[in-house]
């Protein structure tokens, strides 16, 4: 009896967010091949993906600690008229926000989502302690 090497199943990346959840069905019922023979190569569907995943990620994230929260808060009062290339606050965003792949950045829209993210994270920290 000869042993067949044994055959492993290739598994699906874990969705980060919304837009990962939609391709994964899309691509399972066969609309996305459809969109892509009706609309073509480029219909739009990574940068809605990527929009989508930003807009409704699934992890959650992890809590901030004091000298974080107190250096947020401090920068954020600093920052209203203009978005700095933080370091820290980029470094910051990473660890709550398990992003691994830090690559410091200073493209403006980008810095736009860390600054939003944390502020967001900010209120909803204010609101918890003032409720």
């Amino acid at each position: 009896m000869e042993n067949k090497p044994k055959q492993t199943r290739k598994r699906k990346p874990k969705a980060q967010g919304l837009g990962d959840t939609i391709e994964q069905i899309t691509t399972a019922t066969g609309i996305k091949k459809l969109v892509k023979f009706i609309a073509g190569e480029d219909c739009g569907c990574e940068e809605r993906k990527e929009k989508l995943n930003k807009m409704f990620r699934y992890k959650k994230p992890l809590c901030l600690n004091e000298d974080e929260y107190n250096w947020i808060k401090n920068h954020l009062k600093e920052a209203t008229k203009k978005i700095s290339a933080s370091k820290r606050m980029q470094q910051i965003h990473a660890r709550i926000f398990n992003n691994n792949k830090l690559e410091y950045t200073s493209c403006n829209s980008c810095l736009l989502d860390i600054y939003n993210d944390l502020e967001k994270l900010v209120k909803i920290y204010e609101d918890e302690y003032n409720n």
